[in-house]
């Protein structure tokens, strides 16, 4: 796929006119990174829109004590560049670091913006995609506060399943290659906490494998545990294998 029809595969970039696509594609850096680089660290100036080509990327914000704790997982299609500290100026808030070696394209901000001011159709696009991103924050946010454990953990697993998932024998494989903090960190549990739920999932069949090699063999059951039905007094009923995790939400 030539870097035209990818960058058309993007509502974000759709209205764009020939003329703007090949001044975009003028000023465009493809880079390569190694696993474990940093595309850009807290605290850099935001100077660049990045696009996942291939590979995945994590983004982390880092601890009082120095920790990264991942916050999510970037898959090839994925537009990121601390969007709102983007238009707002600023620096990034946290980090995005390469997990297995990745392909970014880097678009600078003056030449997006540029372009962005000429079409509005394009502003719409933007507008949309950012209300996506504040949907999901807010999401997210719901989950850390009203689900269990096991929920939240499931909800990970199915998102990554659907958005990066590659066909396998055994089911679906994750391609991102995450640890057991990075799944605790993405679900807001401890790293214990996560192992357990991990080990309760694969005693049912439901996955199978390590944090850095997981299958899931049944993506119809994670889904069900990410979204169980509610039962008649509103509350939503809990799978009672994994309902003894539940009270280990941190």
């Amino acid at each position: 796929m030539s870097l035209k029809s990818f960058l058309r595969s993007f509502p974000l970039f759709a209205p764009l006119s020939e003329s703007d696509y090949d001044l975009l594609l003028t000023d465009i850096q493809e880079t390569p990174y190694q696993k474990g680089e940093y595309i850009f660290r807290e605290g850099d100036p935001t100077e660049w829109f990045h696009i996942v080509k291939e590979g995945t990327v994590k983004c982390v914000k880092s601890s009082p004590d120095g920790r990264d704790m991942t916050l999510k997982i970037l898959t090839p299609g994925d537009l990121f560049c601390c969007e709102a500290s983007v238009f707002e100026g600023s620096v990034h808030p946290g980090c995005a670091k390469v997990l297995d070696g990745a392909t970014i394209l880097k678009i600078p901000k003056q030449r997006y913006l540029e372009i962005l001011r000429r079409n509005p159709e394009m502003a719409m696009e933007v507008i949309q995609y950012l209300g996506e991103r504040l949907r999901e924050a807010q999401d997210n946010a719901k989950s850390l506060v009203f689900h269990r454990a096991e929920q939240r953990m499931a909800s990970i697993l199915v998102s990554l399943a659907t958005k990066a998932g590659q066909p396998d024998p055994e089911g679906i494989r994750l391609q991102a290659r995450l640890t057991r903090r990075d799944l605790a960190d993405m679900a807001g549990l401890t790293v214990e906490t996560a192992t357990r739920i991990m080990g309760r999932l694969k005693a049912e069949n439901i996955v199978i494998g390590k944090a850095k090699k997981i299958i899931i063999c049944n993506l119809q059951a994670l889904k069900v545990l990410a979204n169980p039905p509610e039962e008649p007094n509103g509350e939503s009923e809990c799978n009672p294998i994994l309902h003894q995790i539940d009270s280990q939400k941190t």
